[in-house]
């Protein structure tokens, strides 16, 4: 399936790899998906539509396994305070469906702030656009592709 994400990538002539699994509507979690197309929760990465209340709308890309730290974004984006956009409001501004959410190809070019720990892996996995599949690709292809600032904007789980 093409994508925009996908479309993206073609573009800009970066390899890619494509992996399917088939979706659980109740449960679109990063665990979940790691599990479906057997990769370590660490590399995959989900990607979270926050506002900031000085610059606005930006994107947080963090491992699957992590918790976005809103705080530490807020910081590091130039914000007072950040908090996550309401999910009713998501598709309106990516373009992209709970589950499909991706920094590649949004509707308009958001800040995108991914945690440095993607710099650790030779493969990632992110969103392609669409529920049901995931782009695997290298973390230098993915931040050329969306053209991000790296910084620690998360925090564990446990």
């Amino acid at each position: 399936m093409k994508t925009n994400a996908v479309r993206l990538l073609d573009n800009l002539k970066i390899e890619y790899e494509l992996r399917e699994y088939e979706v659980d509507p109740d449960d679109l979690t990063a665990e979940t998906v790691a599990k479906k197309i057997d990769f370590p929760i660490d590399q995959v990465f989900k990607t979270l539509v926050v506002r900031g209340d000085k610059t606005g709308v930006c994107l947080g890309v963090v491992p699957g396994s992590m918790s976005l730290d809103l705080k530490s974004l807020a910081k590091l984006s130039g914000n007072s305070d950040i908090k996550v956009v309401p999910l009713k409001e998501v598709e309106g501004l990516t373009g992209y469906i709970r589950g499909g959410v991706t920094a590649l190809a949004c509707k308009k070019p958001y800040p995108v702030y991914a945690d440095e720990t993607i710099t650790l892996y030779d493969k990632v996995s992110i969103s392609a656009g669409v529920r049901g599949t995931q782009i695997l690709i290298s973390p230098n292809d993915y931040i050329k592709a969306v053209n991000a600032t790296i910084g620690d904007i998360c925090k564990s789980d446990s």
